[in-house]
């Protein structure tokens, strides 16, 4: 399939929803703006940060990086993702993916997505395989408890396709949490074996990779400002705007149009 040109990656960005009006409500985002602010540990993905942002702090960062109205004033309706901001930094996800493959980096993939991103996140892990990079795994089988669910829940690290995830059991579970990626790193060291190079990550993946020093790219929603507050204070290297709730192949004209940038197409 032939990728995309910018414009067209735009105009089908905008089309789905995946940025552009978004189907994240305005009062949800400014809703998680100030849980993080409050220091909820669930919008924190596992990052601390150099000092205490205020909600009006984050809201200035989220209309610069992610393009959601800047107006405090502004309470209820629809917000944005600037699809430009989208793409610039899937162009820059994308360089530093060809850089990866040039140097044959170890590098690790996983997503608190698993029923959205992780499909796209596979064809970007084949294509970096193919280039000689090794795809780094560990801790499949951790467990964990979930205990802000009634009942308590457990959580399992599983590698599907070498692409992390967490499990109940049964079924892949969306999470936010930080404790898959600490302990897959902390089984690596435990085992003397080499970190990751780079990791491509979402949600408390992203935000364990990033806080443990690890260069990480992340992918976000607008009312995910975690991840976006630590690319501004350095801690991840990009951080892509995206409504991250649509189906797989969705994300297709975005997952085409990185691996032409990348040359991995």
């Amino acid at each position: 399939m032939t990728p995309p040109t910018r414009a067209e990656l735009i105009s089908h960005l905008v089309r789905t929803g995946i940025a552009g009006h978004v189907d994240t409500s305005r009062q949800n985002n400014l809703r998680h703006y100030r849980r993080l602010v409050q220091k909820d540990p669930y919008h924190q993905f596992g990052l601390t940060f150099s000092h205490d942002w205020t909600f009006s702090e984050v809201l200035a960062l989220m209309s610069k990086r992610c393009g959601v109205v800047g107006d405090e004033e502004y309470v209820w309706g629809i917000d944005t993702i600037d699809p430009d901001l989208t793409v610039d930094a899937l162009e820059a996800f994308a360089d530093r993916l060809a850089l990866a493959a040039e140097r044959g980096e170890r590098v690790m993939f996983a997503t608190g997505h698993p029923d959205k991103l992780q499909g796209t996140y596979r064809v970007w892990k084949d294509a970096l395989a193919a280039q000689g990079c090794p795809i780094v795994t560990a801790a499949g089988g951790y467990t964990y408890e979930v205990t802000t669910e009634r009942p308590p829940n457990r959580r399992f690290v599983v590698w599907r396709d070498e692409v992390a995830i967490v499990m109940d059991g049964h079924l892949a579970r969306h999470s936010h949490h930080p404790f898959a990626m600490r302990a897959i790193l902390g089984d690596l060291s435990d085992r003397g074996q080499a970190w990751p190079q780079l990791v491509i990550a979402d949600h408390g993946f992203a935000g364990a990779a990033g806080e443990a020093g690890v260069p990480t790219l992340g992918f976000a929603d607008c009312n995910d400002p975690a991840l976006f507050l630590a690319e501004h204070e350095g801690k991840l290297l990009v951080t892509v705007p995206l409504d991250d709730g649509y189906l797989t192949e969705d994300y297709a004209p975005l997952r085409d149009y990185v691996l032409a940038r990348a040359g991995l197409g």
